[in-house]
């Protein structure tokens, strides 16, 4: 029998089902445990894995939980009946599966365990946001990410990679084919992004018309942002044009490279009120995944006099030392947390079978070895 996953909705025509949970009690005394018989299925119907839902119910009485995902036995220690787990379920279902928005199940998670955040966003109404962390299951969930989740995207791009070494190597793009246009709507990184950078070219033509020069083109591509039909626009319209200026920054290091230094030309035009807020700004660009550590700690460990000069180049990156310091903390906190987890995903499995070897004692034959009490 199939009940609504939202059951306050009393519709009878509500599209959106799930199999009324199943529970089977085991064993007894200390051993008695409930073992969950349709969670995969119920798991399915939710689009999140089985042992979500199965730790969820451990963490709210306060009771173990056990997987076998191979034998797809979800175990919750002591005696539960079924109409109590289905309504603890419906408290996952709110917090974990519903959009807050329209309340629809269809939202995925989006678990990022390096910056310990769990995003949610729905493909009903578009909505995106964020979970609050402070339940237990949330633990569980930063160090347990669903397989669609961003954590996983280092994978898919080196896939896409070897994917695209393959199709070289078998000739499958001729030099004939010519590129499909890019979507109307996308905009082109700005053409000097595409030629490699030198190091040797920091040094070359310091002089202020030079810097002039640079500031002008590095300027060209933002002018659109000052049109006047923009500034009648909210602050959210105008939020997404920017988004959509600096969304090419996303995984190219080379654009986020020239995205700082154009920071650096801006804090030069208004250095009284941005120079003070230059590790928010960081900060901000770093947590909208504009930029990478590698790159803001590459930027902040040589001072260009390429776009403004040395010593306001050098006093931007003395500013920005908190935050530098910040990500090399967090970076080593991170890579210390996934020894701890390693360690902790060792489980220690007892066998019955083992024997305890029996103590004997042994009598010696041997009169002299024994001791006169009387003669002491």
């Amino acid at each position: 029998m199939s009940v609504n996953v939202n059951r306050s909705v009393s519709d009878q025509f509500y599209r959106y089902k799930m199999p009324r949970l199943i529970a089977k009690v085991e064993g007894k005394g200390n051993g008695i445990k409930t073992v969950i018989v349709n969670m995969v299925d119920v798991a399915k119907a939710l689009n999140r894995p089985p042992t979500y839902p199965t730790k969820y119910f451990g963490c709210e009485p306060g009771a173990q939980t056990q997987f076998d995902v191979k034998n797809d036995r979800y175990i919750v220690n002591g005696s539960h009946e079924a109409n109590k787990l289905q309504d603890m379920l419906d408290g996952f279902i709110k917090k974990f599966v519903l959009c807050p928005e329209c309340e629809n199940p269809e939202t995925d998670l989006h678990v990022n365990p390096k910056k310990q955040t769990i995003g949610n966003s729905c493909k009903a109404c578009g909505y995106r946001g964020m979970l609050d962390t402070h339940h237990k299951l949330c633990t569980f969930i930063l160090k347990n990410p669903p397989e669609n989740s961003d954590s996983g995207t280092g994978k898919k791009e080196k896939e896409k990679k070897n994917r695209k070494g393959k199709d070289k190597e078998n000739g499958s793009v001729s030099s004939s084919e010519t590129p499909p246009p890019p979507p109307p709507n996308e905009i082109s990184p700005p053409p000097h992004t595409v030629e490699e950078e030198e190091d040797d070219d920091w040094g070359e033509d310091t002089t202020e018309e030079a810097q002039r020069r640079r500031m002008d083109e590095i300027s060209d591509h933002a002018k659109v942002l000052t049109l006047s039909d923009d500034l009648e626009r909210t602050v959210e319209e105008r939020v997404n044009i920017l988004f959509d200026f600096v969304k090419f920054c996303h995984n190219n290091k080379k654009a986020q490279r020239y995205l700082l230094h154009g920071l650096e030309c801006v804090v030069a035009m208004h250095q009284a009120q941005l120079l003070s807020k230059i590790p928010h700004i960081l900060k901000e660009m770093y947590d909208a995944d504009l930029l990478e550590e590698e790159v803001i700690i590459s930027w902040s460990e040589k001072a260009s006099k390429k776009y403004v000069s040395k010593e306001l180049a050098k006093e931007i990156r003395v500013k920005a030392e908190p935050f530098i310091k910040w990500l090399k903390e967090a970076e080593e906190e991170s890579s210390g947390g996934e020894e701890e987890d390693e360690d902790e995903n060792i489980e220690v499995v007892y066998s019955k079978t083992a024997s305890v070897p029996k103590v004997e004692t042994v009598k010696s034959d041997n009169k002299d070895d024994d001791i006169d009490i009387d003669a002491i």
